[in-house]
């Protein structure tokens, strides 16, 4: 199970396109999209069909949760949803929380503990 957090969420994303067999799944926390392209065309990226941006598809990959800070300004909710809203076309399990009061860098701010034990929860479900 693979923990990435923007950068290292945008890793785990292409980490799980490959339908690696040792990959059990991923928690993706305030991830930049996939394509790093810019958040903005990235978030309509299902809307608009000429687009080049896509955020690659994996019917094989694990169990997928995709967490979203509240007040994050730099992977907005609008980003985190889109990629949800594709990801939830794969067979496997991919869920969305939206932590409260939290920023982009949840993971270290105020309430981190919280964040913690949201991913560590969903992966002892699958591990």
């Amino acid at each position: 199970m693979l923990v990435g957090h923007s950068m290292g969420g945008l890793i785990a994303q292409w980490i799980a396109a490959t339908a690696d067999p040792r990959l059990t799944g991923a928690v993706l926390l305030c991830s930049v999209p996939a394509s790093g392209v810019p958040l903005f065309e990235a978030a309509t990226a299902n809307l608009l069909p000429w687009t080049e941006v896509k955020v690659e598809e994996n019917p094989k990959r694990g169990p997928l949760l995709i967490v979203s800070g509240q007040k994050d300004n730099t992977v907005p909710r609008a980003i985190s949803e889109a990629a949800y809203k594709i990801q939830q076309r794969n067979p496997g399990v991919t869920e969305f929380v939206e932590m409260p009061d939290r920023g982009h860098a949840l993971t270290i701010d105020h309430g981190w503990q919280e964040v913690a034990s949201t991913a560590l929860a969903f992966i002892k479900r699958f591990v």
